[in-house]
């Protein structure tokens, strides 16, 4: 049977959904994340899982893809509902969205001293990667929000934490 890679999502009467799997990968207190030349804001790795694909195969493939980095899986850390209006800078320009993605925390198997996207977003704008310290992340305009607060607990707290925000 032939691949679809197609994303799972969709949009109708200017709501949109997605499925979506991202990446945490922390080093030195700081916390990997991708912005792009289009966005004024950081976002986490990660995206679109596509049909006939796991979430965890979606999250390794798109932390490749975004960062070159090869990693595995230590755990499920969080499911994030998100509730937003998309940007008037992005392609969801004033679109209601919905959001379902799960966060796995990474371990690299890779050297983290040269880091490089070749990737590109959505709207085809290039992307490059940051390093956002922990104690810091409330200052910067970052998406999830919650990783401000969850992300210092990931060593103490080892459940699954179920998230829904409205952004």
């Amino acid at each position: 049977m032939k691949e679809l890679n197609q994303n799972i999502g969709f949009e109708r009467n200017h709501q949109w959904f997605r499925y979506r799997a991202a990446g945490i990968i922390i080093n030195d207190g700081a916390v990997l994340m991708v912005g792009n030349d289009h966005n004024d804001y950081f976002y986490s790795l990660g995206g679109a899982v596509q049909f006939g694909e796991t979430a965890e195969q979606a999250c390794l493939r798109e932390v490749f893809e975004e960062a070159g980095l090869r990693c595995e899986i230590e755990r499920l850390a969080f499911i994030h509902e998100n509730f937003f209006t998309g940007q008037e800078a992005d392609f969801l320009n004033d679109v209601n969205c919905h959001e379902l993605s799960f966060y796995f925390l990474l371990k690299p198997l890779t050297d983290l001293s040269r880091l490089e996207s070749k990737s590109f977003g959505a709207d085809g704008s290039k992307e490059f990667l940051k390093w956002i310290p922990l104690t810091e992340y409330a200052k910067y305009k970052a998406f999830p929000r919650f990783f401000a607060d969850a992300l210092p607990e990931l060593d103490t707290n080892t459940s699954v934490k179920r998230i829904v925000t409205y952004e």
